[in-house]
């Protein structure tokens, strides 16, 4: 479950952006549509911990992350929530499966190639576990970084721009593929765009001017 209240964040020298209160339910897919500038990726890095509000509150299965330290919101975050970025950043020295492998490690939780594996076969791309990542064409990135985001089994997931940069086909099939991966781990999938297309695709909407 993702809950926020009266939620605020000022970058400096800017104006103060005040968000909607959010209450997504274990296992529902919400599409968060604005233009760029709304505020929307914003509103995605506060909802992973990657920046801290300046106001209100955030809570993810009824812990509120602003009040942990930096240590314990690195650890929850693995744990608990997967981030899918619009650029996916990889370690280029090490092949996807160890790719995989230090998403566990930085989470605080063992090993597990089987688990490794299986979500990467899942997602058709298991004969490329020992490749680079830059052996691997755009697609095969995108669904490495779903496999990354997914791979800890968080309650919650966030995408952003996931679709910008593809075609009608592959925009479809990527929208199919995490509500299908969000669905099989019961997670909570929240996707930030500014992207059309996606609109009649999710029936949970928050519109951000």
């Amino acid at each position: 479950m993702l809950r926020t209240h009266d939620l605020q964040f000022k970058y400096t020298g800017s104006t103060v952006l005040d968000f909607p209160n959010i209450l997504c339910q274990k296992g529902e897919s919400w599409l968060v549509l604005g233009q760029s500038g709304s505020g929307k990726t914003t509103l995605l890095h506060l909802l992973g911990g990657l920046l801290p509000p300046t106001s209100g509150t955030i809570e993810v299965g009824g812990t509120n992350i602003a009040q942990l330290s930096p240590s314990q919101l690195d650890q929850f975050r693995g744990k608990h929530i997967g981030i899918i970025f619009q650029q996916a950043h990889f370690i280029r020295a090490l092949t996807v499966g160890e790719n995989l492998k230090v998403a566990q490690q930085l989470a605080g939780l063992p090993i597990d190639m089987g688990k490794v594996t299986t979500f990467l076969e899942r997602l058709n791309i298991g004969d490329k576990i020992n490749k680079k990542t830059d052996e691997l064409s755009v697609g095969e990135k995108q669904r490495v970084a779903i496999a990354r985001a997914l791979i800890n089994q968080p309650a919650i997931i966030l995408a952003d721009e996931p679709t910008s940069a593809l075609d009608d086909k592959n925009c479809n099939e990527v929208v199919q593929l995490l509500e299908e991966q969000a669905a099989a781990v019961e997670a909570t999938l929240l996707v930030v765009t500014h992207d059309g297309r996606l609109k009649d695709k999710f029936s949970n909407q928050i519109l951000m001017g």
